[in-house]
């Protein structure tokens, strides 16, 4: 895994968006892409072949429409990053506390979605493609290698910004209520 204290965030993000590209055009699906570019770029430290963890989540798990693909391989990258590696180390409250808590996990990942969807207008990929006569056509194209690319950058950004500030963040809307 590369150091990101060696390597200026603004030269990543241009490093990895670049290789999401490349992938895209190479014919890996969405997420595939996204979660690829970010091994390449040595920001996650797991084997290359877990991009196949990647591949039923593209064009919303296997064009089902849902959670745009590049959008949960952005939170599978940032998690593979920052996630818990041991999730039952600890107490029963210690474990919930690191999510929940503050700092948690959740308000950290709770970012990336509300980001996601305020550059591109929703997280879902049916409502992303809706004005698309088919799913072949080359804007429609055009338009998932534009969110492929920005979202591999939002991933490189918070990996960053974890490294930085931590889990302190504000929760966004939630289903918890938690503030």
């Amino acid at each position: 895994m590369v150091d990101i204290k060696n390597i200026p965030q603004e030269e990543m993000v241009e490093k990895v968006r670049g290789y999401a590209k490349e992938n895209f055009r190479k014919g890996l699906n969405c997420a595939e892409s996204v979660y690829a570019a970010l091994c390449d770029a040595g920001l996650v430290d797991f084997p290359k072949e877990t991009v196949a963890l990647a591949t039923g989540f593209g064009g919303g798990i296997g064009l089902s429409g849902g959670v745009c693909g590049s959008l949960a391989a952005a939170a599978m990258a940032v998690g593979a990053v920052h996630g818990r590696r041991d999730p039952a180390q600890g107490s029963f409250d210690e474990i919930v506390d690191k999510l929940y808590g503050n700092p948690g996990l959740y308000r950290f990942f709770n970012q990336l979605p509300h980001r996601f969807e305020e550059k591109f207008g929703s997280t879902q990929c049916e409502v992303l493609n809706k004005d698309y006569p088919s799913w072949f056509d080359k804007d429609r194209f055009r338009k998932c290698m534009s969110i492929v690319i920005d979202t591999a950058g939002m991933a490189v950004e918070m990996i960053y910004q974890g490294a930085d500030e931590g889990f302190n963040q504000p929760f966004g809307k939630n289903m918890a209520g938690k503030q």
